[in-house]
């Protein structure tokens, strides 16, 4: 087996390469690739050209995948393969990939451990727009001054999709709107979770409606200004997807978001996701 890591920026990302494709389907791939999406955050697989099958198998060799999304714009090969997209024709309610226009972290309202990661293949990429970029909240975190640090210690956040897709509330068609900001649960995590191997990251993003125990402005002006300090330059990664290219990273500790795009560039991405392990621990 060959292959090599190539670090993109000092803090976050790095570029994988390989001597022979197949090699990144041998049993001991699972484990570098796994390893290095925790040191890295951020994995990106040039032009891979992934099916289906074969990006369920890495995911399922990485894993065990998890079903993140109930919804009818899957493959029918799998329901496992979320298709990323706003076409109607596939995706009935695109306002879930209008809230990926903000930062985020997937799956932090439901009643079960975070996904350790998300994998997205790009099939069809956007000549303007829908880039994506990816914030590590490991690295943002450790590079906190101390009083920051623990100023932070013991607070807590209350998430919700309501608090996620506030910024596109007005574009939800009012017939479904509450039904559509309801779904989920309201959930209460610490602002900083601590990993079962000891490192720390931030639990935040749009899903973060306010800190609990703080004024709400006071509150959310701290999260907001938690974001803006994760996903500075030395922190974050901006991702331009060309066809084929294939991206890993560690959901537990990072935020993501799509630069945004007009439907009618057909922009498609093919989604799978790998179980969580822990839940959000303080």
């Amino acid at each position: 087996m060959a292959i090599h890591f190539e670090n993109i920026k000092e803090h976050i990302g790095s570029r994988v390469s390989w001597d022979d494709r197949s090699d990144l389907f041998a049993p001991e791939a699972a484990k570098a690739i796994r390893e290095k999406v925790a040191e890295r955050t951020v994995l990106v697989f040039p032009e891979l050209n992934l099916t289906d099958e074969e990006q369920l198998a890495i995911t399922n060799a990485i894993g065990p995948k998890m079903r993140l999304t109930n919804t009818t714009n899957v493959q029918s090969n799998d329901e496992d393969v979320y298709q990323v997209t706003l076409d109607e024709k596939i995706n009935p309610q695109p306002e879930y990939v209008l809230g990926t226009f903000f930062w985020h972290m997937d799956g932090i309202t439901v009643d079960m451990p975070p996904p350790f990661a998300t994998l997205l293949s790009c099939r069809i990429a956007p000549d303007k727009g829908g880039e994506t970029e990816f914030a590590s909240t490991y690295a943002a975190y450790a590079g906190l001054p101390e009083d920051e640090k623990q100023a932070l210690e013991g607070l807590k956040a209350v998430h919700s999709v309501r608090a996620s897709l506030s910024p596109i509330a007005d574009a939800i068609p009012e017939k479904h709107r509450e039904r559509v900001l309801g779904i989920g649960l309201v959930k209460e995590h610490p602002l900083v979770w601590t990993h079962d191997d000891g490192r720390k990251s931030m639990v935040i993003g749009t899903t973060a409606d306010h800190i609990v125990g703080m004024d709400i402005p006071a509150g959310r002006a701290m999260l907001m200004r938690l974001q803006e300090w994760a996903a500075q330059p030395a922190y974050s990664l901006r991702h331009k997807w060309k066809k084929g290219d294939f991206v890993i990273w560690d959901n537990t500790g990072a935020m993501h978001r799509a630069i945004p795009y007009d439907k009618s560039t057909g922009r498609m991405m093919h989604r799978t996701s790998i179980a969580g392990a822990e839940a959000v621990a303080a």
